[in-house]
Order: structure tokens, then sequence, then C-alpha cells
């Protein structure tokens, strides 16, 4: 099954796009594990993951740690840290 991945603010401008539909590997079983794999992806991918700590999660519009479990999500979005106001 795909998956669509979001990119928001600094980390869509670092890859390039907003988002993409990917056919996840087996293996991944995190959150994290997905930032991993997708820091391969390119050197923009690279650039944008290469430190995990200032990245927020949301998968199915649900608001995740990066530790959390990845499960077959339909959609996993991949933010900096957000400020309300």
């Amino acid at each position: 099954m795909a998956t669509e991945i979001l990119y928001f603010a600094w980390v869509r401008e670092k890859i390039g796009t907003g988002a993409e539909t990917l056919d996840l590997p087996a293996g991944l079983t995190s959150v994290g594990d997905l930032v991993a794999w997708l820091a391969g992806r390119s050197p923009g991918h690279a650039e944008a993951f290469a430190d995990p700590a200032r990245l927020r999660a949301a998968v199915d519009q649900t608001f995740v740690p990066l530790d959390a479990p990845l499960g077959r999500p339909r959609e996993v979005a991949i933010f900096p840290p957000v400020t309300g106001g």
C-alpha cells in the first residue's frame, strides 16, 4: 500500500516538494525508521533529516513522537516544531 508523505516549512524547502507517494519498505517499525530511510533518498532529504530531534510528525493526522510505531499508515506528515498564535 502506498503512503502519502507530506513535508512542511523548511523540510519542504530542503526536499523540494511538499509531498511524495511512496511504497515503504518492509522493516520500518517506527516513524524514526521512516525518517532515517527517507534521509537516503536524495541530498535534500539528507539535509532535511540530518537532525531528527528538530522534527515533528503526524501519522494519519495524529501527532506522534518519532519513536512511535509506524504500522501501515495512509499518511505521514513531517514538519518542524510549530508554535501557535
